[in-house]
């Protein structure tokens, strides 16, 4: 599979208007967009999921390549996966990229798992660290990984834009799941004052809080 023939049919695939629209949403002059939509990458990317290797010697010169790269690493069995991931989460350069890169099998993987979560936690860049956040919004948001997620959302650098909206899409995730949990969290006012309101506003915008619980985390606000 030569690279012009994925890129090829990319563009024959690409749609003007839904590039600039998503060129928009993405917010990042540096990503080169050729406008393919996202069930589309997702075919491609499945199509060509048996030639990993190869996919991943292509260059990153466009949004949808990497997108296809990621997704067809994220569709392997977790042995094969794992053989990836330190390669792949690197190309990370957007949310949009970031949020789709869900590989299933760590759901069966999860403990084996954490060592890379942990380890792209602590990095510098504002994608690894988005990707280590959505990870376990994705696959760990249960009672035994709660002190997990609330030690690592503590360490995030919310300074950075796309690290402090996971982090309180997350907590608002937690919230919803894990709710006294999640509560006593917000309560030692562990977070930074946005991070901690915008998680209580993304908690609130959920249809699965009752009244009586959004009511009382918008008295918490900061």
């Amino acid at each position: 599979m030569p690279y012009q023939e994925l890129l090829e049919e990319l563009k024959e695939n690409a749609d003007e208007g839904y590039r600039e629209f998503h060129k928009k949403l993405l917010k990042n002059e540096k990503v080169n967009l050729l406008g393919v939509r996202i069930p589309i990458m997702r075919k491609i990317a499945k199509k060509y999921s048996r030639c990993v290797d190869e996919l991943l010697t292509f260059p990153d010169e466009y949004y949808e390549v990497t997108f296809v790269k990621l997704t067809a690493v994220s569709l392997l069995g977790y042995s094969e996966f794992i053989k990836h991931i330190e390669q792949c989460v690197p190309l990370i350069d957007n949310w949009a990229t970031c949020d789709c890169f869900k590989a299933n099998c760590i759901g069966k993987h999860r403990e084996e798992f954490l060592p890379y979560i942990m380890k792209f936690a602590a990095d510098e860049s504002e994608y690894i660290q988005r990707y280590a956040l959505v990870t376990l919004l994705h696959f760990y948001v249960e009672e035994r990984y709660e002190k997990l997620i609330y030690e690592v959302v503590s360490e995030s650098d919310t300074s950075l834009y796309y690290v402090h909206m996971a982090a309180a899409w997350l907590i608002a995730e937690t919230l919803v799941k894990r709710y006294d949990s999640a509560k006593n969290f917000l309560l030692e006012n562990s977070l930074d004052k946005k991070t901690h309101n915008k998680a209580i506003q993304k908690a609130c915008e959920s249809y699965r809080l009752s009244d009586e619980r959004k009511n009382f985390l918008k008295g918490i606000k900061r």
